[in-house]
């Protein structure tokens, strides 16, 4: 039986059609939309061990009949977000780390 972890990537090309790959950490939907947690994934293992661990968190909005992500401009509302993300990543890491013990 395969019980191996298998995140959840995703790919997004920028205004100068570069891709960029992304695991997707965590999701929250609420009555101000659908938000997704996004860490870049890395090529190689020098790039992961200088990145600064920084996540980015994403809007999906509808353009032209389809669902894209967009950065989230609201300043107030990307820290309301942020403090829910940081939430959700705090208990993971809890019940995690009662797992091990």
């Amino acid at each position: 039986m395969d019980n191996e972890f298998k995140p959840d990537l995703i790919t997004l090309i920028d205004e100068e059609n570069i891709e960029h790959n992304f695991e997707i950490l965590d999701t929250i939907e609420n009555d101000k939309g659908v938000f997704y947690a996004l860490y870049p994934v890395f090529d190689n293992a020098e790039e992961a061990v200088e990145d600064n661990g920084e996540y980015y968190i994403m809007e999906v909005v509808e353009e032209d009949g389809e669902e894209q992500l967009a950065e989230v401009d609201d300043e107030v509302l990307l820290d309301e977000l942020s403090a829910v993300f940081e939430r959700h990543f705090e208990e993971l890491f809890d019940d995690f780390d009662e797992d091990e013990e």
